[in-house]
């Protein structure tokens, strides 16, 4: 996708595929393993190293603090940020029956199931979307939760069961947007990339981000959170959980953005994660 509007914007491009720590480590979760990080950090040093000019990340596996001399250039036009459930047995989380096998390897998503169905049995489920698929085919399970826009990027969203709408069940803090990434003296991708970002989902995540950093929890706390502007009114709201969903504190604020909106929302995200912060700190250290 990336490669494809740096060639209509008249430049050429190199894929260079790089796995991950993230992609390898498949036999136990992202926390057990050292957290999200573990997506970006071999595209980082290959950054650095000068081996490749940009990185395409998922936003939601970016930490909040960046290594020296890297930035991000863009934030591409969001996609759908919610949440789904796929399951042939059961039409919805709901109707699960009790005990039921949800594979999932996100402490949120496994906090968010526990809220909701305590009865449930969360199993861990890794690699990418075509394996989770299998896995729930094969009948390892029951049911999976996805993002809805990995699915839609990928020509699968009719995939999906169930739709987790955000109301009532919040994603994930910056999915279902892509960042581009890039070192700060490299004045040519500095010109080439910028153009690229999206302003409204750029201050989306500058305020999601900020709250973020802000709660400063580990890669065990299950956060979740979203920020919407629409015509200069940015809504948001997050929430920390118990990582068993047996408890959780929210935050939530309107607020009409004036002159510089990324400032204002990175302000406003970070005085909501502060003030949840107290209210959330027994999780926020596991």
């Amino acid at each position: 996708m990336v490669a494809g509007l740096i060639t209509h914007a008249g430049m050429t491009c190199e894929i260079v595929p790089i796995k991950t720590t993230g992609d390898r480590i498949l036999d136990r979760s992202l926390a057990d393993a050292g957290g999200k990080g573990l997506f970006v950090k071999e595209l980082e040093e290959a950054l650095l190293a000068e081996r490749i000019d940009i990185a395409v990340h998922s936003m939601k596996d970016v930490p909040v603090a960046l290594p020296q001399g890297l930035m991000l250039a863009a934030i591409l036009p969001r996609e759908d940020p919610e949440d789904v459930f796929l399951s042939a047995k059961a039409a919805s989380l709901k109707a699960l029956a009790p005990g039921a096998r949800l594979g999932t390897s996100s402490v949120r998503r496994k906090a968010q199931v526990l809220r909701a169905r305590p009865d449930i049995t969360c199993v861990l489920l890794r690699g990418n979307v075509d394996t989770r698929l299998a896995k729930l085919d094969g009948g390892e399970m029951e049911a999976i939760i996805l993002a809805r826009a990995g699915l839609k990027r990928l020509g699968l969203a009719a995939r999906a069961t169930d739709i987790l709408f955000a109301d009532e069940w919040l994603p994930s803090l910056a999915q279902g947007a892509v960042g581009i990434e890039i070192r700060q003296n490299d004045a040519y991708a500095v010109a080439a990339i910028t153009p690229l970002e999206d302003s409204i989902t750029a201050i989306e995540l500058a305020c999601e981000r900020a709250f973020q950093g802000a709660l400063d929890g580990s890669c065990r706390t299950p956060i979740a959170g979203l920020a919407r502007l629409e015509n200069g009114l940015l809504s948001f709201r997050g929430e920390v959980l118990a990582p068993d969903g047996s408890d959780w504190a929210t935050a939530a604020f309107s607020i009409t953005l004036e002159k510089n909106g990324k400032f204002e929302a990175d302000r406003a995200g970070r005085e909501a994660g502060e003030a949840l912060k107290p209210r959330a700190a027994k999780w926020l250290t596991l």
